[in-house]
């Protein structure tokens, strides 16, 4: 999604007590007004417990009268760039990334993977348990609540929850905790600089009302559980992290990670991030004949904004297009895992084994779609989309924060501002397919 500048800094103040309670007004009012087009997906589900699976926590019980009957397959959300701050709203059930509106069943099962969650449950409790009763009422949310789908990139989104400013020492180490047991260390480490960046950015342009590294909320679905279904939510400026877990599966997309600038000088040394994507898309372009990358390469040029499935694009639909898996060499393929790998090994290392396993085994029918240049220092966009994985790369034109690496807004795409966004097609952004199923076929909520 495109980050909007307005041409003045962008007031976002820290949420005080009474700000979190008009923050949950008017959360309670959205989920009433979202809550109408949600009983329509309940409604394909079938059963009572999947029918209470989805009731909105501020609605109670769902009720199939409150929705029109279901029409079909829903409408595309808005690409990438479409969607500022004041067009950032649920308009549509839930479907997931599709290429023509129809979602592959038999994709996600409920089963072992050997996914250790324990230690990430343990957190949150703890973090939980850390927060004040107001703190707590602001931030905790039912496991299938909208929640998960109010997320946005962009500095100036009116986000939920409660945020790194309003926490104490004591409190933001609990959340620190949290993110280090489902991160791995380069994942926690790609947080941390991108914060980081996000506030010396913000002072070299003398606007850390907007642009700091405190402007990040918390929000937790459902109850830790080792049996139940639960997750979390890391949402702010250049980063959001989506983690879903039931039992011993984890989910962790939709996730978004960029940085404007992606590499500055902070207190004499270089911080550097959302480095490793780059350098893994141009090994992948760069490891293609001249044939291949006919094929994958759509155009030459690379626009300002390339992203499809940004925020609140939760229903994309996006043909198959570029290269595919199966014409590509084993070599080639590596490097095209390479891609997957550099987003994937954010997680802790279980997780990202489960995940590079799903993703082999559509490998074959994986493809690669390429925009731009392909030299050491060019700028690019690239998608790897096949029936269990979608990322996208995209090289940005200079945004808000043009002024804190001497460059001009929107003078063209470059290296140093990058968009990602790694989601998982066909209904499983969210864990939701997992969560669908679970609601069907646990016996405790037949």
């Amino acid at each position: 999604m495109t980050e909007l500048d307005t041409g003045e800094p962008t007031a976002h103040e820290p949420q005080s007590e009474a700000g979190g309670r008009a923050h949950a007004s008017r959360r309670n009012f959205m989920r009433k007004v979202f809550f109408a087009s949600g009983a329509t997906a309940v409604a394909t589900m079938g059963g009572a417990g999947a029918w209470a699976a989805m009731a909105d926590d501020t609605t109670g019980t769902a009720d199939a009268s409150a929705s029109p009957a279901p029409s079909g397959a829903p409408s595309g959300g808005p690409g990438g760039g479409a969607g500022g701050p004041g067009n950032m709203s649920i308009t549509e059930d839930f479907f997931g990334l599709t290429t023509d509106g129809k979602r592959i069943d038999d994709l996600f099962t409920i089963h072992s993977t050997g996914v250790k969650t324990a230690p990430v449950i343990a957190a949150a409790n703890a973090f939980l348990a850390g927060l004040t009763d107001t703190q707590k009422s602001s931030t905790q949310f039912t496991v299938h609540s909208t929640e998960w789908r109010l997320w946005s990139n962009i500095d100036s989104y009116d986000r939920q929850g409660v945020s790194l400013a309003d926490l104490s020492d004591d409190q933001k180490a609990l959340g620190t905790a949290l993110l280090k047991s489902a991160l791995s260390a380069d994942g926690l480490e790609t947080t941390e600089k991108i914060r980081k960046i996000n506030q010396a950015a913000g002072e070299a342009i003398g606007n850390t009302t907007a642009f700091n590294e405190d402007a990040y909320y918390w929000t937790v679905m459902g109850t830790p559980s080792a049996t139940e279904p639960w997750g979390f939510q890391f949402d702010g400026h250049h980063l959001v992290i989506n983690y879903f877990v039931l039992g011993g599966q984890v989910v962790m997309s939709p996730c978004f990670w960029g940085s404007e600038p992606t590499s500055m000088d902070i207190d004499g040394e270089t911080v550097t991030v959302c480095h490793e994507e780059v350098v893994a898309g141009l090994a992948f372009i760069n490891s293609l004949t001249a044939a291949q990358q006919a094929v994958a390469i759509e155009s030459t040029t690379k626009s300002n904004e390339s992203m499809k499935a940004g925020a609140f694009s939760d229903n994309a639909v996006q043909a198959y297009t570029g290269i595919r898996g199966d014409a590509l060499t084993g070599a080639q393929k590596t490097k095209l895992l390479g891609i997957v790998q550099a987003f994937a090994g954010r997680a802790k290392a279980d997780v990202a084994k489960a995940h590079l396993a799903e993703v082999r085994k559509h490998l074959d029918d994986t493809y690669v779609t390429w925009a731009g240049g392909t030299g050491d220092a060019a700028a690019f966009y690239v998608r790897v989309h096949s029936p269990v994985v979608w990322i996208e790369v995209d090289c940005q034109a200079p945004g808000p924060l043009a002024g804190a690496y001497g460059a001009s807004q929107g003078s063209g795409a470059t290296q140093k501002h990058v968009h990602s966004v790694v989601r998982t097609p066909n209904g499983n952004d969210y864990g939701k397919e997992l969560l669908r199923q679970h609601y069907l076929t646990s016996p405790h909520h037949r």
